[in-house]
């Protein structure tokens, strides 16, 4: 896996003990530590915080997640859950409701929930008709699934028999579908979620760079719709660093590559960790 430099990207693994920010860590990390309150830390949820499960609604952040992001929140500028599940949900599924001054952007961005409070724009029209229209679809598949995200609709794939011959058959049906709808099609891993044009990952995390005047920004993510971010991350200008939570399912350019969830609870460990010395 190559960085966007051509320079392999950097695995860290976890170690037992104090982790630490090491010397060959990006530049963007050490500007995270040498000034915290210009800090911005971005995270994915799913696949990133949360194992990635068959069942979407089964889905729950690493143990030691809420512990590790109420210690990181108290540290830095800011941290911002960026996800395409509603952000209520996040933050349930997080147990997140007591990190101190999380923002979490649901949706991709279309909703924000901060101190318990939610706010969203109107549910887009077009995915009554969608919601409809994919029930035939999705049940000529086996072991296909669908999501109802409320302003999002997700086809599912993963437990199907052959996933990925099942989302190659949906992709072009189901994008006809979005097309006529006035919607667009975020594809994933063993997913193709349907929802409102005009906000992604990378929309929603410059705006919220710009809002929170940062100095510098972490963003890990584990899918494809994280690239969107990482790529913001790259031309906000900021020290920054991207993180991909490793899978083997797709490959991204990334500062740093960590091992699922497990690898990003000791990468904020690490940061928390550097800062606190």
């Amino acid at each position: 896996m190559r960085s966007e430099s051509g320079e392999r990207s950097r695995t860290a693994e976890p170690t037992r003990g104090r982790a630490s920010v090491t010397a060959d860590m990006p530049d963007g990390l050490r500007a995270i530590t040498a000034d915290p309150a210009g800090a911005v830390i971005g995270l994915d949820f799913d696949g990133t915080l949360s194992p990635i499960v068959a069942d979407p609604a089964a889905a729950r952040i690493h143990p030691d997640g809420p512990a590790v992001l109420t210690r990181l929140g108290a540290l830095v500028g800011a941290v911002v859950i960026v996800t395409g599940r509603p952000a209520a949900v996040a933050v349930e599924y997080g147990s997140l409701s007591k990190v101190p001054g999380l923002v979490v952007l649901g949706h991709y961005g279309l909703e924000r929930w901060e101190a318990g409070t939610l706010s969203a724009p109107p549910v887009h029209p077009g995915l009554s008709r969608v919601r409809t229209a994919l029930v035939p679809l999705v049940s000529g598949v086996p072991g296909a699934m669908i999501e109802d995200k409320e302003r999002a609709v997700a086809v599912h794939t993963r437990q199907t028999a052959d996933p990925q011959a099942a989302l190659d058959a949906l992709r072009e049906p189901v994008a006809k579908l979005a097309a006529e709808a006035g919607l667009a099609v975020e594809p994933g891993k063993f997913v193709l979620e349907l929802r409102p044009q005009g906000m992604d990952k990378g929309v929603a995390l410059s705006a919220f760079l710009r809002e929170r005047q940062a100095r510098s920004v972490l963003f890990a993510g584990d899918d494809l719709g994280d690239l969107a971010a990482f790529a913001a991350v790259r031309a906000s200008g900021l020290p920054g660093v991207t993180v991909f939570s490793g899978s083997s399912e797709i490959v991204v350019e990334a500062d740093i590559v960590v091992n699922g969830p497990e690898g990003v609870m000791w990468l904020l460990t690490s940061i928390a960790d550097s800062i606190e010395v």
